[in-house]
């Protein structure tokens, strides 16, 4: 029996998570590319990094980004992952933080050189800091699926992160498969774990394609009643771990894929398809979007 959400929010992260992950783009592009996925009907949109320049140089203009941009009725979200990141988010208008840690104690230490309980500590500042401004906190667990040190993940190990992050006030956990290995069955399996414990309306799905599986992913997820899906807009951002492979799951499928299912979205997917060529064509690419090809290709 499925449980399919009658609409779905969709989290746009390709500001963000997608271009942090390709070469450097020009301010002004940045800044019409948020305008543009606002324009196509995405209300929910990862809009930059307050991050060290040295380790993300891609998300060192994202102050200057944010500031540029004027869309009252768009969410805008920035990775925040303390609290000098956190003051500077806020200081152009951000009203969503986001931070991130993992399932993986390995990742955990590769990526921000901590233990899973020591970066659950480092939020608390955030967490503070953004109870007394009334800024949202969304949390991102990485490598639930699967890690590129460790393997397979143990579900109860998403369960337990994932549980010390609402508790620590995020409103939200978004689940990701960092380097896309995940199938059907796995997120099957995670997601009827975590709704025991977890109000499913508090869980969101990140799920990257680097082994093509991320519609088939959301699919599942969305069978069990998740309703708020990431995706980056041209299937921007790479995967780190497999040279090569794609990255994040291209927007415009998934609204595709929603609009086969009869559930409502939001988005204009011809204007989203365009947003994706105007962007790619900076990048000197084409959108990894399936969907977006085939609409430029009519």
């Amino acid at each position: 029996m499925t449980d399919f959400p009658q609409t779905v929010r969709i989290v746009e992260v390709g500001a963000r998570d997608g271009l942090q992950n390709e070469q450097a783009v020009a301010t002004a592009d940045k800044v019409a590319l948020i305008n543009a996925l606002a324009a196509a009907g995405l209300k929910d949109i990862e809009a930059g990094a307050f991050v060290s320049p040295k380790w993300v140089p891609q998300m060192a203009d994202s102050a200057q980004v944010i500031s540029a941009v004027n869309l009252p009725e768009v969410n805008l979200s920035a990775l925040t992952p303390n609290l000098k990141g956190a003051e500077a988010a806020h200081a152009v208008g951000i009203k969503e933080f986001a931070i991130f840690t993992a399932a993986s104690e390995s990742f955990c230490q590769k990526n921000i050189n901590c233990s899973i309980e020591q970066s659950i500590e480092r939020f608390i500042p955030v967490m503070e800091f953004a109870k007394a401004h009334n800024i949202r906190v969304r949390g991102y667990v990485s490598c639930v699926l699967g890690c590129p040190y460790e393997g397979d993940i143990d579900p109860q190990a998403v369960l337990n992160v994932s549980k010390k992050l609402l508790e620590l006030g995020c409103y939200e956990i978004s689940l990701g498969d960092t380097i896309g290995v995940g199938t059907a069955a796995k997120v099957t399996n995670l997601i009827k774990l975590l709704v025991k414990y977890i109000d499913k309306r508090k869980l969101a799905v990140h799920f990257h394609d680097t082994y093509g599986q991320a519609l088939t992913n959301i699919y599942a997820a969305l069978s069990l009643g998740i309703a708020t899906v990431d995706a980056a807009v041209a299937g921007l951002g790479g995967c780190p771990y497999a040279k090569g492979a794609s990255g994040n799951v291209a927007t415009e499928d998934v609204v595709y894929l929603l609009q086969g299912l009869g559930i409502e979205h939001g988005v204009d997917l011809q204007r989203l398809s365009e947003a994706g060529w105007q962007i790619t064509k900076m990048l000197n690419k084409q959108p990894l979007s399936k969907v977006s090809v085939a609409l430029h290709n009519k």
